[in-house]
């Protein structure tokens, strides 16, 4: 369905709610996109759409299959990071870097090359480029000649591994980086120097770069030069961004910035936010994509107002929002692929395990391997956006053996979920139970476990903030509580960080999704049917 909407004059933060990080702004024509992180999750790299900077559709994923992404084996929080979205020549540009581990003092990120003719592809095979550092851009400069950036990782003990931001030139008809590479950039002393991207404007190049974390002590650090290469000069202000010092906003580690300049000549910073969860502090939701009004002084130097987040700003001088196509709450799976906010785990949604066609107006989900394992898991997911959520999904499913489990899942990684699922006794009574991942150690909510007389049954997760519940129902309508909360602050990047204190392996960077899992544990061409999906906030 669309919805009429009448003239609007602000826009309200986050305007990509949930799991969307890092994000990248780009604007062709009267076109605006946001590109965001997507980790271990396909679609690799997140796109979404707006006219007017108010209302935003998601278009799914750009890095749909294993041609353009192979996610197999990557670990928790690996993945794609900080893709960066350019147009030039007629070309979209994606630069994007798939990270292999954290462990070591070691990243490994490969940096990759895309390009389309429009979003919707098709998308040419990728340009490997250097795996020097993560968080790449392309500037495209005025004389024609593009320039890959990034920040430049140092391995070696006792250094800084956050070591500057390099800068090298990429050949479009060689397609590969050429000549020298230059650190034009050591940072300040906030550290963690990343994220960079460079705009041009009245004869000043501009770099502008995440510092500080990605955490409460984030900020987007701006420096500028006469020259592409430097040197670099500060802005004797301080951070353009941050939200460290203020604990009283809503809206805390602000930081990765992404500059858009409207037709009309107004600019925006697109940049990242979190929502903690009172009083743990964790935020559930992730880190969630905002947008702030950048004015520009006489002096020069990119302002946002009071250099805080805040929640709500003006939108463009004479924005009307234009009528959207709305994403229905309710999935009945009457299309042949997933809809743009379904996400899969390690492995894109293909015919080995996916089926929108044998059953019509169901989801056939092949069963994966366990939930602690990182190749072919079968969970098709979408991202919590709200505190206060509500996810449905009706199942149809005869396991064969213990072996075999189909359900619903609250899920941040391999070591922090819930499952709500039906599998088999010893006997072959079908039986409904919720297992619990915390710190990778798996155990079975005691008390709850049901056996059912039916093969179709209802699945519901609620979210009430920290509270997560589970209900199910046998009859329509009549829906019976399972009778204990779980936390479901444990679904967090906070949570991930301290299960190690000080051990970088335990770094987490997503945010919590609800889904539908299946597995076949013993490889035995078990499967699951889900008659629909439904997910509303409030």
């Amino acid at each position: 369905m669309t919805i009429a909407k009448a003239a609007v004059s602000t826009i309200r933060n986050p305007v990509l709610p949930g799991f969307h990080p890092d994000p990248s702004i780009l604007r062709v024509g009267a076109d605006y996109y946001i590109a965001t992180s997507t980790f271990e999750w396909y679609p690799g790299v997140r796109v979404h759409h707006s006219t007017d900077l108010v209302d935003w559709r998601p278009l799914g994923g750009v890095l749909t299959e294993r041609r353009l992404l192979d996610l197999t084996g990557t670990a928790d929080s690996c993945g794609v990071w900080a893709p960066n979205l350019t147009y030039a020549n007629g070309l979209f540009h994606l630069l994007y870097t798939d990270v292999a581990t954290f462990a070591g003092g070691y990243w490994d990120p490969q940096n990759y090359l895309v390009t389309a003719p429009n979003m919707a592809g098709p998308w040419s095979d990728p340009v490997v480029l250097h795996g020097r550092g993560f968080d790449a851009s392309l500037f495209h400069d005025d004389d024609g000649t593009t320039w890959m950036l990034s920040m430049r990782a140092d391995w070696r003990p006792g250094n800084n591994r956050f070591a500057g931001i390099s800068i090298q030139r990429y050949d479009h008809r060689l397609r590969r980086l050429v000549g020298p590479e230059q650190v034009i950039f050591d940072g300040t002393d906030a550290g963690l120097t990343e994220a960079p991207v460079i705009y041009r404007r009245d004869g000043w190049y501009y770099l502008v770069t995440a510092e500080g974390g990605t955490t409460l002590t984030h900020q987007v650090t701006v420096a500028r030069s006469r020259r592409l290469l430097g040197p670099y000069t500060v802005d004797p202000s301080g951070p353009m961004l941050t939200s460290a010092g203020h604990p009283d906003l809503a809206l805390q580690k602000a930081g990765h910035g992404s500059l858009v300049e409207t037709p009309d000549g107004e600019w925006y910073m697109a940049h990242l936010v979190a929502r903690p969860y009172a009083p743990s502090g964790r935020c559930v939701l992730g880190r969630e994509t905002a947008l702030q009004k950048v004015e520009w002084p006489v002096d020069g130097w990119p302002r946002i107002r009071d250099g805080v987040p805040a929640e709500e700003i003006p939108a463009p001088a004479g924005v009307t929002a234009t009528p959207q196509q709305v994403v229905s709450a309710i999935d009945q799976f009457d299309t042949p692929v997933l809809g743009p906010d379904w996400s899969t785990l390690r492995r894109p949604a293909g015919p080995d395990w996916i089926d929108l066609t044998a059953r019509p107006s169901y989801l056939r989900i092949r069963g994966g391997q366990s939930p602690m394992a990182r190749h072919r898991p079968s969970l098709v997911a979408r991202r919590v956006t709200d505190p206060r959520c509500t996810f449905e999904a009706t199942l149809e499913f005869v396991p064969r053996n213990f072996r075999q489990l189909a359900g619903i899942t609250a899920y941040y990684n391999s070591r922090n979920w819930y499952y709500l699922h039906v599998t088999a006794d010893d006997d072959g009574t079908p039986v409904l139970d919720v297992l619990c991942c915390d710190s990778g150690r798996v155990t079975a909510a005691p008390g709850l476990r049901t056996p059912l007389g039916v093969r179709r049954v209802g699945l519901r997760a609620r979210m009430d903030e920290a509270a997560l519940t589970f209900a199910y129902e046998t009859t329509p309508g009549e829906w019976q509580e399972l009778g204990r909360t779980f936390d479901a602050t444990t679904l967090s990047d906070e949570y991930a960080v301290t299960l190690v204190p000080g051990e970088p392996e335990a770094w987490g960077f997503t945010g919590a999704f609800v889904g539908l899992w299946v597995q076949d544990l013993g490889a035995e061409g078990g499967y699951a049917d889900f008659d629909r999906a439904v997910y509303t906030t409030g």
